[in-house]
């Protein structure tokens, strides 16, 4: 089942919808029908470990902090 984004063009709410068969998709915020589809990013997992994809000279590389450098507040 594919997820779409949208933009409601009645009220610019934008969202997403999982799409099942052939069911359409309506505005969660006004219900408007009346909906562009906008350009999805797709999201790809890989199958090494989180830690390899940030770099060595990275504060969190020491810590594993999933959420990036600064994210775990402490001063390495």
């Amino acid at each position: 089942m594919p997820i779409f984004e949208y933009r409601c063009q009645s009220c610019g709410h934008q969202f997403e919808h999982i799409t099942r068969g052939d069911a359409k998709a309506s505005c969660p915020k006004c219900e408007g029908e009346q909906l562009e589809k906008m350009l999805s990013v797709f999201a790809v997992g890989a199958a090494s470990s989180s830690s390899a994809a940030v770099p060595s000279d990275s504060p969190c590389a020491r810590c594993g902090v999933p959420g990036g450098p600064g994210a775990c507040g402490m001063a390495h």
